[in-house]
Order: structure tokens, then sequence, then C-alpha cells
């Protein structure tokens, strides 16, 4: 990977291998008494998780005092297919999202709002029926509270091609004006080890030094600074909240999935 404008990376840190949960027609009832694995915030002592944080611990729709939608339904991601609020569900101690082969899939939104701080959630995803090549994106975001993009910048701090596959992916976004080369807008890291069918946790450290990625508590990524002629430095966001999303780049007709979060954790610095 090419790195430019005096990034500092991290050395790749391979994901450590976790018991898998397969998806069961009963719905996974077992990981509700399941532990948490570990975490960033234990490994490096964030503290105590912020109000807004979610155990997903009760049923039905996401708690409205913690998590924004749009509505029912409204365009999807690049306007594929459409964000319906019913494609998030609460049941058997975790938040599940669902992708439909008609394109209709999930995206949540927090309600807390921050300049720095830390968020780490624990994720699966899992591809369902045969591979059409047509596949979701399941993604953690801290998405700029300006929605000013991409000159406040995005911290794709998961984001898979494939649900459930091997290697996790993150895209860091400068802050930058658009028609900008895209060598020079984001900064991608791939980290390769136990399939995301299996429960990992993913968490993000923004301070006003940098922005670094942690995977089962273990450093993935680390960028700082990078300012240039045509970007502001990577931390620059002035504002930013999570959202959770299965996105849909390709209209209809796709291989169905869900994504999983078991719990979300907000932090102060």
């Amino acid at each position: 990977m090419a790195l430019t404008g005096g990034l500092a990376a991290a050395a790749l840190l391979t994901a450590g291998s976790l018991t898998a949960q397969p998806v069961t027609a009963a719905e996974a009832g077992p990981d509700v008494v399941q532990d948490d694995g570990v975490t960033a915030a234990a490994t490096f002592g964030w503290g105590t998780p912020l109000p807004g944080s979610d155990e997903f611990d009760y049923t039905g729709a996401p708690d409205s005092s913690k998590w924004n939608q749009a509505g029912e339904c409204w365009p999807g991601h690049a306007g594929n297919g459409r964000r319906c609020a019913s494609k998030s569900a609460v049941a058997n101690g975790f938040l599940r999202q669902t992708g439909l082969a008609n394109g209709d899939s999930a995206w949540l939104a927090s309600k807390v709002e921050k300049q720095y701080g830390r968020w780490e959630a624990r994720i699966r995803s899992t591809p369902q029926g045969s591979n059409n090549g047509r596949q979701y994106h399941p993604l953690l975001i801290v998405w700029p509270s300006s929605d000013r993009w991409p000159q406040d910048g995005e911290y794709d701090f998961l984001e898979n091609g494939v649900p459930g596959q091997a290697c996790a992916e993150s895209f860091m976004h400068y802050p930058h004006d658009a028609g900008i080369a895209t060598q020079q807008i984001f900064a991608k890291e791939t980290n390769c080890g136990s399939a995301l069918t299996e429960w990992h946790n993913v968490a993000l450290e923004w301070t006003p030094d940098l922005v670094r990625g942690f995977i089962d508590g273990k450093q993935w990524f680390s960028y700082s600074g990078g300012a240039n002629s045509v970007r502001k430095c990577i931390q620059c966001m002035p504002s930013g909240h999570l959202t959770i999303q299965l996105d849909n780049f390709y209209g209809t007709n796709l291989q169905p999935a869900t994504y999983d979060i078991d719990w979300v954790r907000i932090y102060n610095l």
C-alpha cells in the first residue's frame, strides 16, 4: 500500500481467531450469553462507555433515544436500492441488519456527536444463498456531523466488500474538496485473519493528533497529519457520529446478507 503526505502507518497485525457463531434458524440464541472477546477498551483502559452506547439487550426497533433513521425507506448508497428502517431490528441480544435480494437494506446513525473520541463494536456478517457477485458492503463509519462530504472527511474504520470475508478493510478519508485524485484523498488498510462470519471487535480512536484502528484489542493502523495543498490533516474532521451500514453498490439482484452487531460502545478520550 502506498501512503502519501507523510502518514505514519503501524505494522499490520493479524486479527485473533475467535469461536465461530453461525447464524441458525433459531436466530443464534446462544449469542446472548457469549463473552465480549478481547476489546481495545479493556486493553487500553478506555473507561466507562457513554450513555449513547447500546448493548442491544432488548427486542424490537433500535432505541430511538440513541439512534437516528430517516423514515421507513429512502434511497440507498449512490441511489442503489433503499435503506429501510425495518431492516434494522434487535433480538436475541444483538442488532441485525438485513440486506435483501431486491436491494433493500439497512442504515443506522448514532445520536452521539463528538470531535475526538473512541468507538468500538462487536460485529459479524454473513452472506446468504449463492454468490452472484453482487454483494453487500458491511460498514462502520464515523461520518461528519455537518454532512459536508468530502470537505469534512469520513472515517470508514470497517468497510468490507463481501460479508464475512477473511480480510477486514478500512478507508480513512482526509477532509478535502471534491475533484481530487483518488490516491490523495484516503488511506486504505487491509487486515487478513479469521473470517468475519465470526464475532470480532472493531474499534476507532480519534484524537487531536491521530486516528487509529483496532481489531480484537490489537492496533491495526495509525495515521497522523498528512495535510498538503489539496487536503487537510486526516484527523481534522470537525465533529462526527457513528453510522452502521449494510451498503448496496449494485441496485437490484444482490446476494442477500445479514450484518450483526452485538454491542456498540462509545468513549470520551
